[in-house]
């Protein structure tokens, strides 16, 4: 008797130990730097929204936070990477509509699941998605581009971020809608993809607003028309692409997410600080100045948001029958 009593005693001591120290090491959380992952290039949209939400978070955590592009495959090579991360609140990713929604809802092929591979933490903004030409090409409007690429079909090209990004389906949607022929021609991220539109090498460029934003005010881009259901307020004259052609919108959107299986206290930690750090960018004017629209939701929310869209776009592209390039 005098033995099981001091086995049982014994274990309540070290279960009591254990369950003492998971409180100590989530409020120790973070004593070192965080990673952010950034699928994209340096100097699109989702670099510019995880510098500024990195800044803001390093400074609640007291810990740096560092950014780190890995571009490639329309954001895919900085998804997988952040998937086989450790799930310990020190690697955080930049996902997106393109990387969870409409990449899978493509078929593409990928190293991970858009569901069962990460944690979501927050929705961070909204970006409408803009078509610019160079200023030599053919057409000012909508209207009169889709008369100049059907007069000459298969002779225009347009530049993307990626294979499967929102700006990809975007423009695939376009050629499906107007019944126009135009080349994909996909880029590593929106900063390349700027440069040869501002150069001439690709006429059209589909992109999200923040990045041609600048070179539209320089002249040196001319903005055709937004997917956003409204006119933004940065560009108050240029039409919706839903002006032209009734119905079509195209929602992008950028959050927050980390490697599956993290710990419930540090889900709640992070999220709610994120969520805090969203809600100071609603005034920031740089952000704003891109066509960001600041917004978050809860990591339930957000989950399910992923979920219902990750199934609708999956069955309107089958429906269209459009295919990963």
């Amino acid at each position: 008797m005098r033995m099981d009593q001091h086995i049982v005693r014994s274990f309540a001591v070290i279960m009591a130990a254990i369950f003492t120290c998971v409180p100590a090491s989530a409020q120790e959380y973070p004593n070192r730097p965080i990673r952010l992952v950034v699928p994209f290039a340096a100097g699109g949209a989702t670099d510019l929204l995880a510098r500024e939400l990195g800044q803001r978070l390093s400074e609640r955590l007291g810990r740096p936070v560092v950014i780190d592009n890995r571009a490639g495959a329309g954001g895919v090579i900085g998804l997988d990477a952040a998937a086989k991360a450790a799930p310990d609140g020190y690697t955080l990713v930049m996902c997106s509509s393109s990387t969870l929604i409409l990449g899978p809802a493509l078929g593409t092929k990928l190293p991970y699941d858009p569901v069962k591979s990460f944690t979501p933490l927050t929705e961070a903004a909204d970006i409408p998605v803009v078509l610019v030409s160079h200023p030599s090409f053919p057409a000012h409007t909508l209207p009169e581009l889709i008369r100049v690429a059907k007069a000459k079909p298969g002779q225009y090209s347009y530049a993307s971020n990626g294979t499967g990004t929102t700006t990809h389906v975007a423009g695939e949607l376009l050629k499906r809608v107007a019944g126009i022929d135009l080349v994909h021609v996909p880029y590593k991220g929106g900063g390349a993809a700027i440069t040869d539109a501002i150069g001439g090498q690709v006429p059209l460029l589909l992109g999200a607003v923040s990045t041609p934003m600048p070179h539209i005010r320089s002249g040196k881009l001319r903005a055709i028309g937004v997917t956003s259901p409204k006119r933004l307020r940065e560009l108050p004259d240029v039409p919706t692409f839903g002006e032209a052609l009734p119905g079509f919108e195209v929602r992008q959107w950028f959050g927050v997410c980390a490697p599956a299986g993290l710990p419930k206290p540090l889900v709640s930690k992070l999220s709610g600080e994120l969520m805090s750090v969203v809600g100071t960018l609603a005034s920031n004017e740089r952000v704003l100045r891109a066509g960001l629209e600041p917004m978050s939701s809860t990591p339930e929310k957000f989950a399910a948001y992923i979920r219902s869209e990750l199934a609708r776009w999956t069955q309107l592209l089958r429906e269209m029958n459009i295919q990963p390039e």
